[in-house]
């Protein structure tokens, strides 16, 4: 298994360009929002506990990035708890207005990623390695916390194995 600083790096070579990356801060959150909001409405019974969908990806997801990183796993944790919170008011919509929303923001979420390819001028990580689509989300709080002060010794690696941001 890869190391974090490793799917970081990796994950980063397709994301250099600033623009990029801060369209990836809209669109990651937004695609991610909205498959916890179609999940949360499919459950699985287990006596006497019901578990939602989106509950056991998360802490599929969440118990991969433990083992990438304690500290990012348990960030990673905080902000899929928040997302799942902020859906809850979506969840209990009707049918009908739960689908526009969520599909919605997983379209425009979408829109933002390309968009953000389209300036960097590469491919989504994700079409030479399907991990990407889960290392996206922590990519993206990585690179908020680096812009914060935090992570230095990942944001040297990056650069190292990935190179300079480009404006």
């Amino acid at each position: 298994m890869k190391t974090l600083k490793q799917q970081l790096s990796n994950y980063a070579l397709y994301h250099r360009s600033k623009r990029n990356i801060y369209t990836h801060f809209i669109g990651i959150p937004l695609i991610v929002f909205a498959i916890i909001c179609l999940l949360q409405r499919a459950t699985i019974m287990l006596e006497p506990v019901t578990l939602t969908v989106a509950s056991i990806v998360i802490a599929i997801t969440c118990l991969y990035y433990l083992m990438l990183s304690i500290s990012m796993g348990l960030i990673m944790a905080v902000c899929f708890a928040l997302l799942s919170i902020i859906a809850q008011p979506v969840v209990v919509l009707s049918t009908s207005m739960w689908l526009a929303v969520s599909v919605g923001c997983f379209v425009v979420g979408w829109l933002f990623q390309f968009m953000g390819h389209y300036y960097e001028g590469k491919k989504p990580a994700f079409v030479d390695d399907i991990i990407g689509l889960v290392i996206g989300p922590l990519f993206v709080v990585v690179e908020a916390l680096i812009i914060l002060g935090f992570y230095k010794d990942v944001a040297d690696y990056i650069e190292q194995h990935a190179g300079p941001h480009k404006a």
